[in-house]
């Protein structure tokens, strides 16, 4: 084990340094890809084809792809079985950002924790996704399956913004905005109560959420009016500072308004399959927004912090 490991580490090493629009391009990739994942996991769940394959991580007993089932349509395990094959997709793109970074002997380690966490998150994943099917699409542990997609899309923000470049301070996020992010995690995860109250579970035989769907959307809503409020404070606060990022601040509103219209609609609508999928790549973008402004503010706080006072 030791002489592959050791192997590995050789073949890795005569990689040649990687350049800066490389990593970027690398870790942006890795972004779309995490929040992609979310979406084609609400697709299999709008379907019905949680159970496609209801086993794991083969498909069927004795088959790693789908066969012919009486009890399983052919379309529901090909959604199922598309959305774990672009799983493998995810993690060779999250281990070609962990071996650029690795390769770029970063000062900043924290850039290559980063790189590291996401091939252990997308690992993790497919372990909780696994999970899952074996206990029939519960909704907490579908629900889990999705919180862990929303820290990854996390980190995975944070990894693009900690692409090392030249001697620019890097983001590390702000105090000042511990209060929005920690409003938005009560979103994500009233959020994934909806749904594990709503209709769509995956599978028709799967137990949902006995509490009234009318009463979760109320408190999911109530999280993110208060997210948003908590938002037009942090505008507010940006007004007295130097170089605020207000691209991003402004991203990040736009981005909360047309996510909470579509919930509305969702809601008005009674819950149709595509505005569902929609929702889920919406709170992804809202969680690349909210990342890539905590990152703007931290940096911005850094270049003031560098800049030499004045006697």
């Amino acid at each position: 084990m030791k002489s592959r490991l050791a192997q590995l580490k050789s073949r890795i090493d005569r990689i040649p340094a990687p350049s800066y629009r490389l990593q970027l391009g690398v870790a942006i990739a890795v972004v779309v890809t995490q929040a992609l994942i979310a979406m084609t996991g609400a697709i299999v769940r709008v379907t019905g084809s949680g159970l496609g394959c209801p086993t794991w991580p083969e498909c069927f007993p004795g088959s790693m792809v789908p066969v012919e089932h009486p009890e399983f349509a052919t379309l529901n395990q090909w959604i199922e079985y598309g959305n774990r094959l672009f799983t493998g997709v995810v993690g060779l793109i999250a281990v070609a950002a962990f071996v650029l970074a690795y390769r770029h002997r970063p000062t900043d380690k924290r850039y290559l924790r980063l790189a590291i966490a996401m091939p252990v998150g997308v690992a993790v994943q497919a372990v909780i996704g696994g999970i899952t099917v074996r206990l029939d699409l519960l909704w907490w542990t579908v629900a889990i399956h999705l919180l862990a997609s929303t820290v990854m899309v996390w980190l995975a923000t944070l990894l693009v913004h900690a692409v090392p470049r030249d001697d620019r301070p890097r983001g590390h996020g702000s105090k000042l905005l511990y209060v929005p992010a920690g409003l938005l995690a009560g979103v994500l995860v009233t959020g994934t109560m909806v749904t594990g109250a709503g209709p769509h579970g995956g599978d028709p035989e799967t137990p949902r959420f006995d509490v009234p769907v009318e009463t979760l959307a109320h408190v999911h809503a109530a999280f993110l009016y208060t997210f948003l409020g908590s938002l037009v404070l942090v505008g507010f606060w940006l007004r007295g500072t130097t170089n605020p990022p207000w691209r991003r601040y402004r991203i990040l509103l736009a981005v909360v308004v047309a996510q909470g219209a579509i919930g509305l609609v969702q809601f008005w609508t009674g819950v149709p399959e595509m505005l569902v999928s929609l929702h889920v790549l919406g709170a992804m973008s809202v969680i690349v927004a909210t990342a890539s402004l905590w990152c703007g503010v931290r940096t911005t706080e850094s270049l003031v912090a560098k800049q030499p006072q004045r006697t």
